[in-house]
């Protein structure tokens, strides 16, 4: 099943670039707060509802326990949002999405879990695509700065979130791994196989409201800009998908942390595509072969997952006709 949250992910999240680039605003010096805002108030209702109807049994000492990660996944998503006001999400994305490789590459080296060559296989697909997406749109901004003076510097500055972004993100995706890959070690307090899933979730979604209404204290009070909740449904629905992605990707990390990750990593393909359709952003023949790398080692991922449940569910079959 972790195949399948990580595609849930991979969709939600590709889907929630293209309304956070429609919620981008960019003469709006606190777009990117704001879209924090929002973001952070979804989840923390999202956390709330699931403590009231489900038995999570949560630990609020989790809370700090599980603050490394939450703090590089918030400080990574802010810094995207800033970038999106100046760069179509075609740029910022892959460039972002490239820290599945990143993050890959820890798991293996600090868990000392190595997987099986198609899985490896699928994993440089995946990682190829999307740096490959980097690279040619790196170089598409670099034109793009060189051609124009106006705002040289605010575009590189720009430029550099979604490197930024990749690289906090990676980090967030690494101790997730370590935090999720073993319930039996992991650090969080409390957990069993059964919830741990949800003890992660909610320990990251009360620290982004946590964060959320720090924020809202300092651009309502400190700041003193208006905040009308009519005029964030871009961000709303954003939130809504980034909500939805986040509940998939913690059971995805959970059952296969070390290949979901670049799986994950990849929803910038989605992104590029919608993008394409409804921000009418270009790509180029280089830009699709890209995003076939990325189909390829994900569908290799499909069917290697479905050859492992037809075997799983045998050899089920075989040990009840026995016992019989």
């Amino acid at each position: 099943m972790w195949l399948v949250f990580a595609l849930v992910c991979f969709f939600a999240w590709g889907a929630a670039d293209l309304f956070y680039k429609r919620g981008a605003v960019e003469n709006e010096k606190l777009s990117h707060l704001k879209t924090s805002v929002i973001v952070g108030l979804v989840m923390g209702v999202t956390a709330i509802v699931t403590l009231l109807v489900k038995n999570v049994n949560y630990d609020f000492r989790n809370l700090l326990v599980y603050l490394p990660v939450s703090f590089f996944y918030i400080s990574s998503m802010t810094v995207g949002y800033f970038g999106l006001r100046y760069l179509e999400v075609s740029v910022s994305s892959p460039v972002q999405n490239a820290s599945g490789a990143v993050s890959a590459i820890l798991l293996m080296i600090f868990l000392q879990e190595l997987p099986g060559i198609p899985d490896i296989v699928s994993m440089v697909l995946i990682t190829a695509g999307v740096v490959l997406l980097g690279i040619l749109e790196r170089r598409k901004e670099v034109r793009y700065l060189e051609e124009h003076e106006r705002k040289y510097k605010i575009g590189f500055i720009a430029f550099m979130m979604p490197i930024f972004y990749c690289i906090l993100d990676a980090l967030g995706t690494f101790l997730d791994g370590y935090y999720l890959d073993d319930w039996e070690r992991s650090p969080l307090i409390g957990v069993t196989e059964d919830n741990i899933e949800d003890v992660a979730n909610v320990s990251y979604q009360l620290t982004f409201l946590i964060v959320a209404l720090i924020l809202l204290f300092y651009i309502l009070v400190i700041k003193r800009e208006k905040f009308v909740i009519k005029q964030q449904g871009n961000r709303l629905v954003a939130a809504l998908f980034e909500t939805g992605g986040q509940l998939a990707y913690v059971y995805a990390m959970s059952g296969n942390g070390i290949v979901a990750a670049p799986v994950v990593a990849s929803y910038c393909v989605f992104s590029m595509i919608l993008g394409r359709i409804f921000l009418k952003e270009k790509l180029t023949w280089k830009q699709y072969l890209a995003i076939g790398l990325v189909v390829a080692g994900i569908v290799i991922l499909g069917v290697l997952e479905g050859l492992d449940v037809a075997q799983e569910a045998e050899e089920a079959v075989t040990a009840l006709l026995q016992a019989g």
